[in-house]
């Protein structure tokens, strides 16, 4: 099949959809299928393989993060071309609804399409009052995907007629494993706790160091590894001079290449986000390498730990229970053993060749529907 790939988001910067993106591309070329991705970029030489850059992003405020994506409604006329010379089998737009080069690109397919819904949140403004301008949009896809099912009910609040077969986020398992070399100067006798993900609110970093703080004063040979960078990166430090936390590392931005040997470098990895997560990747890739996982009850993070399994969990912003959470495994080896060893099993199952797969399921099926469509249309044209 011929697939064209269309995300709202910048391309040239990390995150859970582009990321996803890259490696279902990889995946389906890996299947033997062709894949092209149109995205907007912050560069205009981006370095992979069938990516088409479409428009540059502005970064707007959404769900206590920032989105990067690019408002411009004047690509009418690059979106026709590439609609027009494409001849693609599947279209598959993720979070099809944004504007402005998923929504441009939907109304102009004549292809079968298929849309993937990857966000969750309390709430959704546009979602609420934009329903009536955006239902002939929805319309036009042949089929949907949701990647939790909290993506799925937070979806379906809105457009409840609308039916979303649920397909996980997958990890690379051939990347993130046990084995790798770690970071020389980080494998002591401290217990490693790391953290992964952009330096914003709804991530929680600031609860990890007051938890950390707690659990310090508990058990002193601990160490807690940042990985990431954000708008709050200037607080976080402020917070670690402040109140003098030991053996904290700033890691700031690390390339995906270096990636897994943070994990593997790792005793305990610690996700501890207020909210706004719809699956959790960075859990992922942390049971992959094999690491047990402490973790806040948010739905996405849910959907995919077993607590008392894999994991343990404490509500969100429990800065104490969280503390205490990684006392517990800290403390004991043989538990974070155990449950590494579950989480490591579980990540196999959402393998991107078991993801891909699924996803092609549903290109069928659009596919099917689309000719169909298309036959209906036929009929009603000659009765008219």
């Amino acid at each position: 099949m011929k697939v064209g790939l269309v995300s709202p988001y910048d391309f040239a910067s990390p995150g859970g959809v582009t990321d996803h993106v890259r490696y279902l591309s990889g995946q389906l070329r890996e299947m033997g299928h062709s894949t092209r991705i149109f995205a907007p970029s912050s560069r205009k030489q981006v370095d992979y393989e069938g990516f088409h850059r479409i428009g540059s992003p502005i970064s707007i405020p959404v769900n206590d993060s920032v989105a990067r994506i690019s408002l411009s409604f004047h690509l009418a006329n690059q979106v026709a071309a590439i609609v027009e010379q494409g001849a693609f089998d599947v279209l598959h737009f993720h979070e099809p609804l944004m504007p402005a080069l998923p929504i441009t690109m939907l109304r102009m397919s004549r292809t079968a399409n298929v849309g993937t819904f990857h966000a969750f949140a309390k709430s959704n403004v546009g979602y609420y009052y934009g329903r009536p301008l955006l239902q002939p949009y929805l319309d036009r896809l042949h089929r949907g995907i949701a990647v939790s099912e909290p993506a799925r009910d937070f979806f379906n609040r809105y457009f409840p007629g609308f039916s979303l077969r649920v397909i996980p986020n997958g990890v690379d398992t051939t990347v993130y494993r046990p084995g790798l070399s770690p970071i020389r100067h980080l494998r002591d006798d401290n217990v490693n706790i790391l953290f992964v993900g952009r330096l914003e609110k709804r991530k929680g970093l600031g609860y990890l160091l007051r938890g950390y703080e707690f659990m310090r004063q508990r058990v002193a040979n601990a160490r807690l590894i940042i990985v990431g960078d954000g708008p709050l990166r200037g607080q976080a430090e402020s917070f670690i001079a402040r109140h003098r936390l030991p053996d904290v590392v700033m890691a700031g931005y690390v390339p995906d290449t270096v990636l897994p040997r943070y994990y593997d470098s790792a005793d305990i990895f610690c996700a501890p986000a207020t909210g706004g997560e719809s699956f959790g990747i960075v859990l992922l890739e942390a049971m992959a390498c094999g690491l047990p996982v402490v973790a806040t009850e948010v739905p996405g993070y849910m959907s995919v730990l077993e607590p008392g399994h894999d994991s343990l969990t404490v509500r969100p912003k429990a800065w104490a229970e969280l503390g205490a959470a990684l006392v517990i495994l800290a403390r004991d080896a043989e538990l974070r053993a155990r449950m590494g060893a579950a989480g490591y099993e579980k990540a196999q199952r959402y393998s991107w060749g078991a993801v891909a797969s699924q996803v092609v399921e549903v290109y069928e099926e659009a596919r099917r529907a689309a000719v169909a469509g298309s036959l209906e249309e036929m009929h009603v044209h000659d009765a008219v």
